[in-house]
């Protein structure tokens, strides 16, 4: 996507005549325009040339993002920062200051002197015309400091793009016209002595209205501006975080460069308390580093030589000497602000019916202010009535607010997720998490840690288990299998000393063995231990139940004498039960994905305590299990986002978690920098609060003009005599857009982590539908590779979405998508040499 800066736009019906513009263009693909950030997202082929011309022969002006003249070099972190800064307020605020003073004075002597009787020069009560041309000058004063309502809505308007500026400018136009006719016309009756014709035109006159609806918008733009600047607060913080230089180390030397001069491969140091400058992989050195910055983690990680570090990070308390693995943009610092960036770039679906809306909203707002003047004429009502009435309905009808409901609200939830290390790559993805119905969980590193631990040590008779610990170490010392590592490990923490073993020797059938100081050990699963020594019935049963419980046992022998059995089992992550019951609080369907067999699967899903468990699913299988479970429901997968990818972009949303040192996982929608499962049901909670929050918006937009219009154009003056004096138009207009996005920062009041006021979706009851399912019953299998077989031909025919095959109970379980002859089935089998007994 090429990445663009607007400038010129005003209002939603800016953003739409901009989008509609740049998408006529051949060969682009799709186009998002920000009003909130002013950029412009293009996807296509369309030269950048044809793209800004597009956006200029619209009226605005354009630049690709970025851009610098050539030799120049500069992060993307210090564009990003650049591009956020607030440059608005500062100006409105010098345009607001100037506007009230002269305002004041206008309203002293329209107002103040007339309605209130306050002092004036004799020369002003005697004189009419003198006290209408003082009105008239101050007046032009107040326009011309803000000429850029006039010149932006003209233009706009004489592009045939009317915008929110179109509106005022045409608003106040009205009333200093008239009001400028009213003095003339005035100066006339005074030429002639008619006094009670001037006194009547005295009163006709506008001019304070038309200062004030300028004055009043001003405000209104301050506040929304200084609002507008509020909604990347986050993102501006992490900004800051980002160091501006960097200590290499150079023939020995440390040399402070700026950040920008930090190539990759370079050699820097980071001492105690600072921050650490780009990405990079530590050389030497031992330290705590807290990442809080990045992923919203507190508590600082121990790092030591060959651990990844990430620029923006603390170096608490150790001297470090690392090597630059990433720099510029590509650190994960810049990715992160970039995937915020682009996320705020880009559409919600909700948005589309504001967007519809805004398109048409200007010129209908112009034809119902001169419908109102029309039918107040023909009702019998004075000129200066009726342009009242129009006057009202052009400055009270807000475009800004519906433009900026749903993108204000996108910004501020998208940078809440980035303080606490929840990425949304697109505002698609931010307003569908919340509406997921079933979260599929893959086991390993999402559920459990990932890392095989040692979970019981049982000895044998009076064995003791610190002399099984030791031996067991001793002999796993040169092993390789994962296993193994997760007994060494327990080991060094129990401070059990390894030591050296000869005829090391790896055994068919799951085995070790080896000679320590003249002893014979060996190791291995329960059937290559009866092979070596006589194990009990007691231990039997004992190392079952172990494997019901998800573990895996070892068992260890000394010359022919059983020493005891070791388990060791993936544990699950300490959050992974809470996060899954605040999962089915929130009216989700949580479903595992595992490699493992159905026993140990189901010991693991019933300590999670998930709904659902899918067992003996490859890596390659589950992108079909999510194609099944989105046939009834939204489906979210939540995965490592490597051997993941396929399902993760099957799914509705992906979840790629703890992906804090890749987050450019192209598979995922959502990347989740910590590992802790309970950020998942975060992301949906806060998805959710912001979905509800755009809603608030849009409802507040859409009532605002409904009841406002209608008032302005004095629908209910015949009714309830009420009348809309077109100064509080204004105001109105000028709170409106405030209001919204103040409602949107709210959200930065929003705690994830809280799961009390959670609710259920109101959602269909697909996962009870019946499936389309047949059983057949096979014969002739004999492993696991006739499995294979017969499930790889059975899922290859277009109505099977699933086949459940086993060879022990001789059955394939079909999970179908549509209709299907048994014949077709039983020839499928049968054509691989097996035989159909029956179809159910």
């Amino acid at each position: 996507m090429e990445r663009y800066t607007v400038t010129g736009m005003s209002c939603a019906a800016c953003q739409s005549r901009v989008e509609k513009a740049v998408s006529k263009l051949d060969g682009v693909t799709s186009c998002s325009v920000s009003l909130l950030t002013n950029s412009m997202g293009v996807e296509g082929n369309a030269s950048t040339e044809a793209v800004i011309q597009a956006v200029v022969d619209a009226g605005y002006g354009a630049s690709i993002k970025g851009s610098q003249e050539k030799g120049q070099r500069m992060s993307s972190v210090n564009e990003q920062e650049e591009m956020l800064k607030d440059h608005e307020t500062p100006i409105l605020k010098q345009r607001l200051f100037w506007s009230l003073g002269f305002l004041l004075v206008l309203m002293y002597f329209s107002m103040g002197h007339m309605m209130w009787n306050w002092p004036l020069p004799a020369y002003f009560t005697d004189n009419h015309i003198a006290m209408g041309l003082v009105q008239l000058l101050l007046t032009v004063i107040v326009m011309v400091i803000n000429q850029k309502f006039f010149i932006s809505g003209f233009k706009s308007l004489f592009h045939g793009a009317p915008n929110m500026d179109t509106l005022v400018a045409l608003g106040s136009s009205a009333a200093f016209v008239y009001s400028t006719y009213a003095l003339f016309a005035m100066s006339d009756a005074q030429v002639h002595g008619n006094m009670s014709q001037v006194m009547t035109y005295m009163h006709e006159f506008y001019f304070e209205s038309a200062a004030m609806i300028l004055t009043l918008i001003t405000v209104g733009k301050m506040l929304e501006a200084r609002s507008k600047g509020k909604t990347t607060d986050a993102l501006k913080g992490l900004m800051k975080l980002a160091p501006k230089t960097a200590i290499l180390l150079k023939d020995g030397q440390e040399m402070e460069v700026s950040i920008d001069q930090v190539g990759k491969g370079d050699i820097f140091v980071v001492h105690p308390g600072e921050n650490i400058p780009v990405d990079g992989r530590i050389l030497e050195g031992n330290s705590a580093v807290n990442e809080a910055a990045l992923t919203g983690e507190s508590i600082p990680v121990d790092k030591e030589p060959g651990s990844e570090v990430s620029a923006a990070t603390v170096n608490q308390s150790g001297f470090l000497k690392c090597e630059a693995t990433r720099v510029g943009e590509d650190t994960t610092l810049s990715q992160i602000i970039q995937m915020v960036s682009e996320a705020a770039a880009t559409k919600a679906p909700i948005a589309k019916v504001a967007d519809k809306v805004s398109g048409v909203f200007v010129p209908v707002v112009i034809t119902i202010a001169l419908v109102a003047m029309v039918v107040w004429l023909l009702a019998g009502q004075s000129l200066g009535f009726a342009l009242a009435r129009g006057i009202s309905v052009l400055v009270i009808s807000c475009p800004c607010a519906l433009g900026l409901a749903t993108p204000v609200a996108i910004m501020v939830g998208n940078g809440m997720g980035a303080k606490h290390g929840i990425m949304f790559k697109t505002a698609v993805s931010l307003e569908e998490a919340g509406k997921m119905e079933v979260v599929a969980l893959d086991k390993t590193g999402t559920i459990t840690k990932g890392e095989p631990k040692v979970t019981d040590i049982i000895s044998v008779e009076n064995g003791k288990k610190e002399d099984l610990l030791f031996y067991a170490n001793v002999l796993e010392q040169k092993s390789e299998h994962p296993l193994a590592k997760a007994i060494l490990e327990y080991a060094k923490e129990q401070n059990i000393q390894g030591d050296e073993v000869t005829d090391f020797t790896a055994l068919p059938g799951n085995g070790l063995s080896a000679k320590y100081k003249g002893e014979k050990l060996v190791a291995g699963n329960l059937i290559f231990i009866e092979s070596q020594t006589t194990v009990s019935a007691e231990i039997k049963g004992k190392s079952e139940q172990l494997a019901e419980e998800g573990k895996t046992p070892l068992f260890f022998a000394k010359d022919g004498r059983l020493l005891g059995m070791i388990a060791v089992a993936d544990v699950i992550k300490e959050e992974s039960p809470q996060a899954v019951k605040e999962l089915q609080n929130m009216g989700i369907h949580v479903v595992m994905l595992t490699g493992d067999n159905e026993r140990t699967a189901k010991a693991i899903g019933e300590q999670a305590g998930v709904d659902e468990v899918i067992a003996g699913v490859l890596p390659n299988e589950k992108e079909n299990v999510i194609r099944n479970l989105k046939r009834h429901s939204k489906v979210a997968m939540v995965g490592d986002g490597i051997n993941d990818a396929p399902a993760l972009t099957r799914a509705d949303i992906g979840i790629a978690i703890g992906a804090g040192t890749d987050i450019a996982i192209d598979a995922a929608d959502v990347v989740l920098m910590k590992s802790k499962l309970s950020d998942v049901p975060a992301a949906i909670r806060l998805s959710r609060a912001t979905l509800k929050n755009i809603h608030e918006n849009l409802f507040w937009a859409f009532f605002y003009n409904v009841i406002g219009i209608p008032l302005a154009a004095g629908v209910w003056i015949p009714i309830f005599h009420l009348q809309l004096n077109p100064m509080f138009g204004a105001a109105a207009m000028s709170l409106s857009s405030f209001c919204v996005v103040t409602n949107a920062l709210r959200l930065n009041l929003f705690k994830m982590g809280d799961a009390s006021k959670d609710k259920k979706l109101k959602i269909k009851k697909k996962m009870e539908e019946k499936e389309m399912t047949k059983t057949m019953k096979i014969e002739g299998m004999m492993c696991g590779h006739c499995e294979a077989i017969v499930k790889k031909y059975l899922e290859a025919l277009p109505q099977v979405d699933a086949a459940q095959v086993s060879h022990e109970e001789g059955t394939a379980v079909l999970t179908l998508n549509g209709e299907i002859d048994n014949d077709v089935l039983k020839k499928t089998v049968e054509d691989k040499d097996y035989v159909v007994t029956e179809i159910l």
